[in-house]
């Protein structure tokens, strides 16, 4: 996800199961009055990339997706490789939220676990963020800005805060599309950075999407965080 000496935080097991019961109970209320809509997504891209840091050395990702809503709640669990170069070979995502509307601001408050496999022991990769992001259409725009913390980052090196704002926009009488994102991530006791990305998407039919993106970052001397284009393609079903 991010720089890996930057981001996480240990978790025990008996947290993953709180927040996979955090889920169930958002959607079980408004499920008695709202149908559960259940989605699928797999994916590939050249390169797995988070916050302008590789997560899987520069190589290839392959990634899939099961996500629920019903009404304004929604959860899912998210998987990928990744590769630290410390035995690290998986990630896995566990989230939760609710998506309010005010006005023509449309809301996305939830919780984040970021989970690993085969991690070093001691290494407390997992860590847990909290999330409140809105946007508002601008034409055939839409705008965003986002706000993401963690009490504390990976290798417990303190808390973290993520700060973005985005716009995407699609183009009228094509297939076409383009979005892009400036962040900037601030750990206590450690390096802050900024990033940013800008890519065009491509639709081929409803189920089928394509993404060639460029991610940079003003981070020197860290190979995992240098300017790359990435290409992508994902399938929703």
């Amino acid at each position: 996800m991010i720089q890996r000496a930057l981001r996480h935080r240990h978790f025990a097991s008996s947290s993953v199961a709180a927040i996979a019961a955090l889920a169930a109970a958002g959607l079980a209320a408004p499920a008695c009055a709202e149908d559960v809509s259940v989605s699928f997504n797999v994916g590939a891209a050249s390169d797995y990339v988070f916050r302008g840091f590789s997560q899987t050395d520069r190589d290839p990702e392959i990634y899939g997706s099961v996500d629920a809503s019903a009404g304004i709640a929604y959860a899912g669990v998210w998987v990928s490789n990744v590769d630290f170069n410390n035995g690290t070979d998986a990630e896995f995502d566990l989230y939760a939220g609710i998506t309010p509307q005010a006005g023509p601001v449309s809301l996305d408050i939830g919780i984040l676990y970021y989970g690993y496999t085969d991690q070093p022991k001691g290494s407390h990769e997992d860590y847990f963020e909290g999330k409140v992001a809105a946007s508002v259409p601008a034409g055939p725009a839409t705008l965003g800005a986002a706000v993401y913390y963690s009490p504390e980052n990976f290798g417990k090196t303190g808390a973290a805060v993520y700060y973005e704002v985005n716009a995407q926009t699609t183009i009228p009488g094509t297939s076409f599309s383009l979005s892009g994102a400036l962040g900037r991530q601030e750990v206590k006791g450690s390096g802050d950075f900024n990033t940013w990305n800008l890519g065009v998407g491509y639709a081929l039919g409803d189920h089928v999407g394509v993404d060639v993106r460029y991610w940079d970052t003003d981070v020197s001397g860290d190979r995992l965080a240098k300017s790359r284009v990435v290409a992508g393609i994902k399938l929703t079903f």
